[in-house]
């Protein structure tokens, strides 16, 4: 008993390590928030990075620090059949007039940051930004009487204030209109592309007029003087979200939300959706809110270990046939050779799913055998013992990097500068699930190791004693993961599978199934379920929707990368042609979980459609195939069956037996896109 206490309190650590190839946080971040462990993969990222001055989209805007000025432009839209993204062009620029700190070198800092915003600092000109996501309002707090300089890359057309001086109103000569609130009058001045302030000390809030429609400026009036600082999301129970802001200022607060926000308002909310006051951004469009708080509700999924539907007993033969010859391949390999740390997780996920397999089709015999691989090859990566590699703890933005990640910043897919981190991990965290449970004595010997490979993607806490940061790589305003890193970047964070990343959240809620933890259940089930719902909004692309442009639309049922400010047709490893790798992308690994996440069969018929005739390229690997022919088989079970039978060869993650067990427990699937609480049994039958 005093051992478990013990581990309770003092959470296992990986051996510490000075990284050689982590950007220093110091220069950007504010000296208070430099003891705690920073973010690694948020939407503010950019701003941290090399010289801090790539934009970031804070949605409606996007924003670029530099120079000692903030920037920000409602952007217009390049698109075509490959790619589309966002264009930046410094509509505003706010800066001081003069320099207030001369001798300041630091062009920004980050003051604080939460889940829903990020404050930004202008040490040499007595700026504050709070950067809050959602907001139609920029808002900035000027203090010690100073001079502001506006200027624009267009020109000033017309410029005009209230009687109060209180609200200003810009038009530019590219058709927008802004304005300019104060919390107190202020007297400026404007030229062809510039206006100046005399010494100021108070709020300034800016938003542009969208569509220049005078209703919305009504809107825009009403909700001037109330300001969000910060904003949490707190998971108030399973599959709920609350955002809440803090705010100053008087009256009721307007926020902007995006299609999947709109789509999860509780209905007993007591927020108002503005329909008509609507912006435009590469997210889809974004809608009004009023209301201080939102509750998000999703429908609830099941984590199960097999199959929802069940594998028929006239199908265990063939499927226990492949099952013998790949546990005797397990065997006759002698172990996992490779150094990769998601390699390795793909092996070791793969030899797992063998065993949970022989679970469902009652062919326990194999199962000594793939306990003993398992405790063979997860171990020493557990223990340190594994010589080509092992994970080590970074104590400056507090994570884990891999021993090779540590000198080098290529190695591993970028683990070492925190890229990709969910996608490694996952596949860690499915196979220590599964032999938890074939092996209770080994999972409760390991559960502290277990525990800190999901603390670093999934720490919710906030404490500054924690020793990771909070969800590292899950975005609560997004609702969908990033995967890179501290890379610096124009189009912002970037995450290319969304199956990969719906795997870690389903499998750290198996993990909680294999300990009897329900607190991580609940959690790895909800983020498992936001993630599927952000896959279908902004990776699946269906044939005549309005989310993106009509080209990018008509040549795409998948996006390949998205990225924060853009959405592009390739692959890293694969040019746009590649079809069947960028539907194997958003499909691998093959689990229960995937029914849910391509539970719209009318959606799979179109991208199975959409993919076929890549196949017909010289070249086409066999493993990409087994996963094209994964879907076919939702909807043409006999049709697919024939064409996996014929395969020579599998993704080094997945089997036949795999595929194998997949299309023997399709059910009849029906057209149509499913609700999700169709795949949790207890709501189905108490709803």
């Amino acid at each position: 008993m005093a051992q478990n206490q013990n581990q309770l309190s003092s959470p296992f650590l990986f051996p510490r390590t000075n990284s050689s190839v982590l950007p220093n946080p110091s220069l950007f971040f504010s000296p208070d928030l430099l003891s705690t462990p920073l973010p690694t993969n948020s939407f503010f990222q950019n701003f941290v990075l090399q010289n801090g001055d790539q934009p970031e989209f804070i949605h409606p805007y996007l924003i670029k620090s530099s120079s000692s000025s903030l920037s920000l432009t409602y952007a217009s839209h390049f698109s075509n059949s490959v790619f589309t993204h966002q264009i930046f062009n410094a509509d505003l620029t706010i800066s001081a007039s003069d320099k207030t700190h001369a001798d300041t070198q630091r062009r920004h800092i980050v003051s604080s940051f939460s889940d829903l915003s990020v404050t930004l600092d202008l040490p040499s000109s007595n700026l504050r930004f709070f950067l809050v996501r959602g907001s139609p309002f920029l808002t900035c707090a000027v203090s010690a009487h100073t001079a502001l300089s506006i200027t624009t890359v267009h020109g000033i057309i017309s410029f005009s204030s209230n009687s109060s001086l209180t609200k200003y109103t810009i038009k530019l000569n590219n058709g927008q209109t802004w304005l300019l609130y104060t919390s107190s009058p202020s007297n400026t001045t404007h030229h062809n592309s510039s206006i100046t302030s005399d010494a100021y000390s108070g709020i300034v809030r800016i938003a542009i007029l969208p569509d220049s429609n005078p209703k919305c400026e009504s809107i825009l009036d009403r909700f001037s003087s109330c300001y969000p600082i910060s904003g949490n999301a707190e998971f108030s129970k399973p599959f709920r979200l609350e955002y809440s802001w803090d705010k100053k200022g008087w009256g009721d607060l307007l926020m902007l939300a995006h299609p999947l926000h709109l789509q999860l308002l509780s209905a007993d909310d007591e927020v108002t959706v503005l329909d008509y006051f609507r912006y435009k951004s590469i997210d889809g469009e974004l809608v009004g809110v009023a209301g201080d708080s939102w509750k998000l509700k999703l429908d609830p999924i099941s984590i199960t270990w097999h199959s929802i539907k069940g594998v028929k007993e006239e199908a265990f033969p063939e499927i226990v046939s492949a099952l013998r010859r790949d546990v005797e391949n397990l065997n006759s390999s002698g172990g996992i050779w490779t150094p990769s740390s998601y390699y390795y997780g793909k092996l070791i996920a793969r030899a797992a799913r063998l065993a949970l397999i022989a679970e469902e089709v009652s062919f326990l015999d194999v199962i000594p055998a793939i306990r003993n691989f398992l405790k063979n090859t997860i171990t020493p990566w557990l223990d340190g013992s594994f010589g080509g590699n092992g994970f080590l703890y970074d104590g400056m933005w507090g994570g884990l990097v891999t021993k090779q990640g540590s000198t080098e910043s290529g190695a591993d897919f970028g683990f070492g500068v925190y890229n990709d981190h969910h996608f490694h991990l996952g596949y860690f965290l499915y196979a220590i699930a599964v032999l938890a449970k074939i092996d209770p004595a080994w999972g409760r010997k390991y559960r502290p190791q277990a525990y800190s490979l999901m603390a670093d993607v999934m720490n919710l806490g906030r404490n500054s004693n924690s020793n990771y940061p909070r969800l590292r790589c899950f975005d609560l305003w997004k609702l969908h993961s990033w995967a890179s890193g501290v890379t610096e970047s124009s189009g912002g964070r970037n995450q290319e599978s969304t199956s990969e990343a719906v795997n870690t959240y389903y499998s750290a809620a198996l993990m909680g199934l294999a300990y009897g933890d329900a607190p991580l259940v609940a959690t790895g089930s909800t983020l498992a379920a936001m993630e599927i719902e952000a896959a279908q909004t902004w990776w699946h692309v269906r044939e005549g929707d309005k989310m993106y442009a009509e080209d990018f639309t008509r040549e795409n049922r998948v996006v390949g990368i998205l990225w924060a400010n853009k959405r592009d047709g390739g692959l890293w490893f694969a040019p746009p042609e590649w079809r069947e790798c960028r539907l194997g992308i958003q499909v691998l690994p093959v689990l229960p979980i995937t029914e849910v996440l391509f539970s719209d069969v009318g959606f799979v018929r179109e991208l199975v459609k959409w993919t076929l005739p890549a196949l017909g390229r010289e070249g086409v690997g066999e493993g990409w195939k087994g996963f094209l022919y994964a879907m076919e088989g939702i909807y043409d079970k006999e049709g697919a069956l024939e064409k996996i039978r014929k395969l020579s060869g599998y993704d080094d993650g997945n089997s036949l037996t795999n595929l194998l067990w997949w299309i023997h427990s399709r059910g009849d699937e029906e057209e149509g896109r499913f609700e999700g609480g169709k795949y949790c049994l207890f709501s189905h039958y108490c709803h």
